[in-house]
């Protein structure tokens, strides 16, 4: 059995220079150490640290470019390419992407990672040598997580997504703080490494943090009142809605409840925008 094992990191001995790099060796086996992968110089007999991989011709290869994921050793890759079936591509700072294979996915292609999305992981040698990637559990998680302050509530947070699951998503934040979004307090659910905007809405007794993705009221009433300003403006000034209107009528043409409705309305409303007469709803300036 061969000793280099790749995904890992090895000191290995300077054997001999060849045109197009050197080979190393561990005293029983050897591995190409190619001109393209070293770092500052090296010579002959010196003992240098490198991590193994397989290049894209299947070759045990040696790098002096140590990335952080490896076999037992967790850290971020970014996602470079997704193949419907076959899985995603990650980039780990190796020649050679490495392939996170749909067992370690979700089930739904829609809420994979997309390319730029970054994953925690590590890797895992399947009994030929070939590398893929080993997304990092939950319990891998805990171990870099950092207990959130108390006056986090409210407060705007960017975190990306780790784990994913029907009752709610969980995301870890830059500063290492472990969030879960409830199903609730979603409006649909993120990719797997997505990065993902939200407001806290409560700090927990271990640290971590509760999450909403829904903006606050007053910017989703903002939001709400452009709806109703655009639909507007499409119908010369006019509309056949109003604070009567049913909430099913509503729902159907705008995409919010009968209550968003209304408080969007008064907000145009008292801001003289619009004006509303017999159940119609008319632009300011709408004689």
């Amino acid at each position: 059995m061969n000793n280099l094992q790749p995904g890992t990191v090895m000191s290995l001995s300077v054997d001999r220079e060849v045109p197009f790099g050197y080979f190393l060796t561990d005293g029983r086996d050897s591995v190409l150490l190619h001109q393209s992968e070293i770092v500052g110089e090296v010579g002959l007999d010196e003992e240098v640290d490198v991590f193994l991989f397989q290049d894209k011709e299947g070759r045990l290869a040696a790098t002096m470019n140590v990335p952080d994921v490896q076999v037992g050793r967790n850290g971020w890759a970014e996602v470079v390419g997704v193949q419907r079936g076959l899985g995603v591509f990650v980039n780990i700072g190796v020649m050679k992407d490495i392939l996170i294979s749909p067992d370690d996915l979700p089930i739904y292609q829609e809420i994979w990672p997309a390319e730029g999305d970054k994953l925690y992981m590590s890797l895992k040698a399947d009994r030929n040598g070939l590398l893929y990637g080993k997304i990092a559990t939950e319990q891998v998680i805990e171990q870099i997580t950092t207990k959130a302050p108390a006056d986090m509530k409210n407060k705007d947070i960017k975190g990306r997504v780790y784990r994913l699951l029907r009752v709610g998503t969980f995301l870890l934040t830059e500063e290492g703080y472990r969030c879960f979004v409830h199903e609730s307090e979603r409006p649909k659910e993120p990719r797997l490494g997505a990065l993902v905007d939200g407001r806290v809405i409560d700090v927990k007794d271990d640290g971590s943090l509760n999450v909403s993705l829904f903006p606050r009221k007053q910017e989703k009433m903002d939001d709400d009142s452009q709806k109703i300003i655009a639909y507007l403006e499409k119908r010369n000034g006019s509309m056949p809605y109003g604070d009567k209107s049913h909430p099913d009528e509503i729902q159907r043409r705008f995409g919010m409840s009968k209550a968003a409705f209304k408080r969007a309305l008064g907000k145009l409303m008292k801001e003289r925008k619009i004006r509303q007469e017999d159940g119609w709803t008319y632009s300011a300036d709408k004689k």
